[in-house]
């Protein structure tokens, strides 16, 4: 039976040493009744905490890391189903694989674009996460090869791939410091748990089926190797689709340890849409990393959108920081215009600005991250807030005109805006973003 955070709370020290992390024994207490924490996190729990928390206070899903450090990768301890349920708190790495049968400069240019591909989108940069080195029937000096252009060039995790133990081996020792995972196609011997503990290296298991996965599993955590991910092969996209859920559900819903581990997804190269749809049902059904067997841009950009889409916190709107922004390269005389911090709807707007080819200032006012309407809507974006924030940043003595332009959908807080803020004439703007470009080629901003 799951215990309160109270009832937990009474078994731990109360000392609020925050050698776990966290700032209290009662903030502790909390998150290892919500399965965010593992008991062991306290170096100071009881033996009689330890007796009777145990694995009631383990997450159901291990969290796991690649890497070390602040650039550490973290995949894994997820607590729910779905996001609404509360929030998924790691989204699914992308991974994207290279082969050691290519030749060095083609290999070498494909690292160096992947490492600096970026997207920036709604105040976010998106990136991809690991490499995934194969070494595609390739030798051990082709491999190694591999895994020096990648260290030397490249700050993402590494997951590899070599069935060939020596070229494993070397592999692990070249990148000793880094805490890479071992991306095991066979059954795990003993030989290959062995490997990973020598190097504290993270071990994919692949199976063929639910109770090879299973056994592989509690094998490996016989042998004292518990940073695990689960590769449970499948031959058709509904297939995967369905096992991913059933692992996810049997770690959530049944407690059943051996499945209680993030989840990997490796594609085979196909047609461009086809693997974008795997690999989008991969994202959104449980893949906590996802391996991609080329380097897309243009499938990459849909991704990643994807991605941000599902593991935004669905509680926390994505929002900027509320201030006075300067688009383009505005004087004291260039116009001003109004909107919310909702992160969308700021960079919808700004980027409109800019297409006009006008430069003017933009009034952004704190409306914890919702849009105009909404806003509007929940008495956040009105003549009285709006005039507060527009005295707090003291707006008058940054700009000499006297012109705001509100957008269109709440043209009704005109008049009352107008009288927080005498001297001003506001202006209705256009209601869609897109069309801010042809209101200011039709409408007089700037005085004079």
């Amino acid at each position: 039976m799951a215990l309160s955070g109270l009832e937990i709370f009474k078994l731990l020290p109360k000392t609020n040493c925050k050698d776990c992390g966290v700032p209290t024994c009662m903030a502790f207490a909390m998150k290892l009744a919500q399965k965010k924490a593992d008991l062991s996190e306290c170096p100071h729990a009881s033996e009689e905490a330890k007796a009777a928390l145990g694995a009631a206070s383990k997450p159901p899903i291990r969290l796991v890391k690649i890497g070390v450090g602040a650039r550490a990768l973290e995949i894994g301890n997820e607590t729910v189903m779905f996001r609404h349920e509360k929030t998924f708190f790691h989204q699914t790495a992308i991974a994207i694989q290279l082969k050691a049968s290519e030749d060095k400069e083609t290999l070498l240019s494909k690292i160096q674009e992947i490492e600096n591909y970026r997207v920036d989108r709604v105040g976010e940069q998106l990136k991809t996460d690991l490499l995934f080195l194969s070494q595609d029937g390739a030798g051990k000096d082709a491999i190694l090869e591999l895994i020096g252009l990648a260290k030397e060039h490249s700050t993402k995790g590494i997951i590899l791939d070599s069935p060939d133990k020596e070229s494993l081996k070397a592999g692990l020792e070249i990148l000793k410091a880094d805490r890479s995972a071992v991306f095991s196609r066979k059954e795990v011997s003993d030989e290959d748990l062995e490997l990973v503990k020598t190097f504290s290296a993270v071990l994919v298991i692949t199976g063929t089926s639910f109770e090879s996965l299973e056994n592989q599993a509690e094998k490996a955590r016989k042998a004292g190797v518990e940073d695990l991910i689960l590769n449970l092969e499948a031959s058709e996209l509904g297939r995967q689709f369905q096992n991913n859920t059933i692992l996810r559900r049997s770690a959530l819903k049944k407690n059943f340890e051996p499945f209680g581990y993030p989840l990997l997804t490796l594609l085979k190269a196909g047609d461009g849409t086809d693997l974008l749809g795997k690999a989008s049902v991969g994202l959104c059904k449980y893949a906590s990393i996802l391996v991609l067997p080329e380097y897309d841009k243009a499938m990459l950009y849909t991704l990643l959108t994807l991605r941000q889409n599902i593991f935004t916190d669905p509680q926390k709107p994505i929002q900027v920081e509320p201030k006075l922004y300067s688009i383009g390269d505005p004087s004291p005389e260039s116009p001003v215009f109004l909107t919310t911090n909702f992160s969308l709807t700021f960079f919808l707007v700004s980027g409109e600005i800019e297409n006009s080819g006008t430069s003017a200032h933009l009034v952004v006012c704190d409306c914890e991250g919702q849009s105009v309407l909404t806003a509007w809507a929940a008495g956040k974006f009105t003549g009285d807030t709006i005039a507060k924030f527009i005295r707090e940043i003291k707006l008058e003595e940054q700009v000499k005109t006297r012109k705001l332009v509100i957008p269109g959908f709440v043209s009704q807080i005109s008049g009352d805006l107008e009288e927080k803020l005498p001297g001003w004439e506001i202006l209705v703007g256009c209601q869609e973003a897109a069309d801010i470009p042809s209101f200011v080629k039709n409408v007089k901003l700037v005085t004079g």
